[in-house]
């Protein structure tokens, strides 16, 4: 016989455990775009303090010293900075499954059992 009483109570939980996962992917994309913004200002600036430093040099040396320290001090920072993001990402992928990792094991298992006793 069906049980309402029961039906009840694990949509609540179901509900709840889906609106706990939002929540929590929500902030992790809210961190993601922090720190893609606060990359994107800090180059920004890099980039322009860098055309000014190059607009006061006095020699085509100089330049090309400036410009060299400049595309490797940028490469540097991109790689650190994509390295950040992709863990971000990572980190946020586990906190999404989290709340369903319990009930897909369970579900599982229960699976297991019963293709083992078929």
């Amino acid at each position: 016989m069906f049980n309402f009483e029961e039906a009840n109570k694990k949509s609540k939980e179901a509900m709840d455990t889906a609106l706990k996962g939002y929540s929590e992917v929500a902030k992790g994309f809210q961190a993601i775009a922090a720190e893609t913004a606060e990359y994107s200002k800090k180059s920004f600036q890099d980039t322009v303090t860098h055309m000014e430093t190059l607009a006061g040099a006095k020699s085509f040396e100089t330049v090309f010293e400036l410009q060299g320290n400049f595309v490797k001090s940028s490469y540097e920072n991109f790689i650190a900075e994509a390295t950040k993001l992709g863990e971000m990402y990572a980190d946020l992928a586990k906190t999404a499954y989290k709340p369903y990792e319990a009930p897909i094991a369970k579900a599982t298992s229960k699976a297991a059992s019963v293709a083992s006793a078929a």
